[in-house]
């Protein structure tokens, strides 16, 4: 249930977050912090994320309904089949991580000025990445990168961050790709966070927010 009257909660240096059903209307839980490994580890094992400019202080989300794709779900077109079988792309995972995130960074979204992948977040999900919980998807046409995206692995659910493209349905591929690999290692589902209609013509939905905790609270690590 949402709490319409509850103020934001201005998180300080202790590893605690307020209850979710504490977010406002929007989503929005707490406000400051840090983006230490072991915050961001425990945010993202309660369903939490970090979210904001640059110019802002650390914006902390879990909003409700929450966008998801489930892996067996992923919508594959007809002419992303044929894309895919023509093998236009080679696709890797981890070995440009640090790539990819400044790729995504630099990609222009409709909508908005400028980019919430933050030098501060880029650090933070680097040193994730080197601790083996972070990690990427790449898609190359020849030596090129032109594509990926990158996220969490908390053990069966995926908390997808960002793509990119530059060429085009690249990041579809690595999405597809990932979504087929996730499936065959029994992955419950792909954390979208956030609606787009972008996602939802991938087959990404909208489900409750307390049946996304109750999924995660069975398959985090």
């Amino acid at each position: 249930m949402k709490n319409k009257n509850s103020p934001i909660t201005f998180l300080d240096d202790r590893l605690i977050f307020p209850p979710v059903e504490m977010a406002n209307p929007e989503g929005l839980l707490a406000v400051g912090g840090d983006l230490t490994p072991e915050r961001l580890i425990l945010a993202y094992r309660n369903g939490i994320f970090p979210w904001f400019n640059e110019d802002s202080l650390i914006l902390w989300w879990c909003p409700d309904p929450r966008m998801v794709l489930f892996p067996s779900k992923v919508r594959i077109s007809k002419s992303m089949r044929n894309t895919l079988n023509r093998g236009h792309f080679r696709i890797t995972k981890d070995k440009a991580f640090e790539k990819v995130i400044h790729e995504c960074a630099k990609a222009p979204r409709p909508g908005q000025q400028g980019t919430w992948i933050t030098q501060k977040m880029i650090d933070a999900y680097i040193h994730l990445y080197k601790k083996g919980i972070a990690h990427s998807y790449e898609v190359w046409q020849g030596d090129k990168l032109v594509g990926g995206l990158y996220g969490l692995d908390l053990g069966h659910i995926f908390c997808g961050e960002s793509m990119f493209s530059k060429e085009n349905n690249a990041s579809k591929c690595a999405l597809i790709h990932m979504c087929r690999e996730l499936e065959k290692e029994n992955y419950s589902l792909i954390d979208c966070q956030l609606h787009t209609p972008h996602l939802e013509s991938l087959g990404a939905e909208l489900i409750p927010r307390a049946d996304y905790l109750s999924i995660l609270k069975g398959e985090t690590l």
